[in-house]
């Protein structure tokens, strides 16, 4: 795929520069904080001995992975970039997928590639013993959200993909992070396995659900995920649920002037659904969202179709009401093919959970972003930010939004789903999002594209690898934090949950993203 415009290596590697003052004097206070710590510690030795090592030890280890970050800024954030330029689509990100592996190999991590029948999915680890930590990794791009790195509307190739979720910062910042823990645990003689997950296919091919369903989390104690945003905010995630469908109607072909009484139109039973499903929106509960585009509706006027497909998503903030809505979904396409003299098939090929929240594991994270801070934008990335906030709309947020920390809020709901959630509801799970984007910026958006691709999104990438690290060392360090993290998950699941996967137990859609019926 072309490259972006011309200088965007030269200009990532000044804005690496410009901000490497700032970044060295965070971690120099990091290390501060640890010999204040120290000293504290010698003082009141007598009375407090044992409680006092691990938090001199935490200190240090978060002082040491920030710095670790710090110094491979340029070469992470080049891996960021190669990623956005490949701008691979689900299951097929053969070149991203094997960046980053090497990246975690070189790095003396044990690599298991091809996990859970998808080739693009792997496992890195190091380690042994408890605890096991795990770190999500993401790394597809969507289709036709082709940009560059400019505040325009400028394709680098018509009808191209383009990494308009932030997926090649994803990816990047998780195993940055994993890097920097793996120098830690091995300096530090910190016990425990660490692992990070490569998962393929968020976009709607739900890599994740397969790994839980594998058995991959079993013995996870606590994970750790982050994704781009226009903000940065550690708060406990909530989503919706998502059951995603194609319907697919059968007809009698005929000639739609000649002989219409012969033929039973397919794509007549898709509009019939999509009505009667239209019509069903005002009595399903508000939270719910419901939408669908029609694949598939026949080659010419004058030939009654006689295959047609739909491909429908169900959402909401509870997986058993998404259930629920969903059935009627079914039954509204059983009703159009009874009405229009068709048969019907559907095939269900995504599906994830809500996410569970987790307020014990999100307040360490929330404290360490706090710690590291948010983006502060150089004179040209705030040229560039003002320009691509006038293609927004009206009133966009403040460009100090992406500076601050948002409130840490219990409450916050977000419209969207997560392959992340099937993975909370197996283990205790948190995350957290940083601004990448230019405030106001929405998701699957070229604007997300254009700055994922920048100096931008990359000074994102630290922020997000720094916090993942430092909560990471907390973990490996606050055994009492992770009992306290996994007495919640208990309690919010409930005693008598069992993981059943939304999408049954099919094998992974590999050809999803391709052209055509899958």
């Amino acid at each position: 795929m072309p490259r972006a415009t011309t200088g965007l290596a030269a200009a990532m590697a000044t804005t690496a520069a410009m901000v490497t003052t700032a970044a060295m004097v965070t971690a120099a206070r990091l290390v501060t904080t640890a010999r204040l710590v120290t000293a504290a510690v010698l003082v009141t030795a007598t009375a407090i001995v044992l409680p006092a090592a691990p938090l001199h030890a935490q200190e240090q280890g978060k002082a040491a992975v920030a710095a670790s970050i710090e110094q491979r800024r340029a070469h992470i954030l080049g891996v960021a970039t190669d990623i956005w330029g490949f701008a691979e689509l689900g299951f097929q990100e053969q070149r991203s997928s094997a960046l980053l592996q090497e990246q975690l190999r070189n790095a003396g991590f044990t690599v298991r590639a091809g996990v859970s029948d998808m080739p693009t999915a792997f496992i890195a680890e190091w380690g042994s013993g408890k605890p096991v930590i795990g770190i999500l990794a993401e790394f597809d791009a969507l289709p036709g959200l082709s940009q560059d790195t400019v505040p325009y509307r400028k394709a680098l190739m018509e009808g191209g993909s383009g990494h308009g979720c932030g997926h090649n910062l994803f990816g990047t910042a998780s195993t940055a992070a994993a890097i920097a823990v793996k120098h830690w645990l091995e300096e530090s003689g910190t016990p425990g396995t660490l692992r990070l997950y490569g998962t393929p296919a968020e976009e709607g091919g739900d890599g994740k659900v397969y790994m839980v369903m594998d058995g991959q989390f079993q013995d996870v104690d606590a994970v750790l995920t982050w994704h781009p945003g226009d903000d940065n905010s550690a708060s406990p995630s909530h989503n919706l649920a998502v059951i995603s469908a194609y319907f697919r109607f059968h007809g009698v072909a005929a000639h739609a002037a000649a002989a219409p009484d012969r033929g039973r139109s397919a794509l007549d039973a898709v509009e019939a659904m999509d009505m009667m499903v239209n019509l069903m929106r005002e009595h399903v509960p508000q939270t719910t969202r419901i939408h669908y585009v029609i694949r598939h509706g026949g080659l010419a006027p004058n030939v009654v179709p006689d295959f047609a497909e739909t491909e429908y998503y169900v959402r909401h903030p509870s997986a058993d009401t998404a259930k629920a809505i969903f059935q009627r979904v079914v039954d509204a396409a059983n009703g159009a093919a009874l009405g229009t003299g068709t048969t019907m098939d559907y095939e269900v090929f995504n599906g994830s959970y809500e996410e569970l929240p987790n307020q014990t594991l999100a307040r360490l994270m929330d404290a360490n972003l706090r710690r590291v801070g948010g983006v502060t934008y150089t004179d040209p990335e705030t040229a560039f930010a003002r320009l691509l906030q006038k293609t927004l709309g009206e009133h966009p947020p403040a460009l100090a939004q992406a500076t601050e920390i948002q409130p840490f809020d219990t409450t916050h709901m977000t419209y969207a789903s997560s392959d992340v959630g099937d993975v909370s509801w197996v283990v205790p799970t948190t995350g957290l999002s940083t601004a990448t984007w230019v405030p106001g910026t929405a998701a699957h958006t070229w604007q997300a594209v254009a700055t994922d691709g920048m100096s931008i999104g990359g000074k994102g990438l630290i922020v997000a690898a720094k916090t993942l690290a430092m909560t990471a060392v907390d973990l490996f360090t606050k055994p009492a934090a992770l009992q306290q993290a996994r007495s919640e998950f208990r309690a919010r699941r409930g005693p008598d949950f069992r993981y059943e996967s939304l999408i049954g137990n099919r094998k992974p859609p590999l050809d999803y993203r391709k052209s055509g019926t899958p």
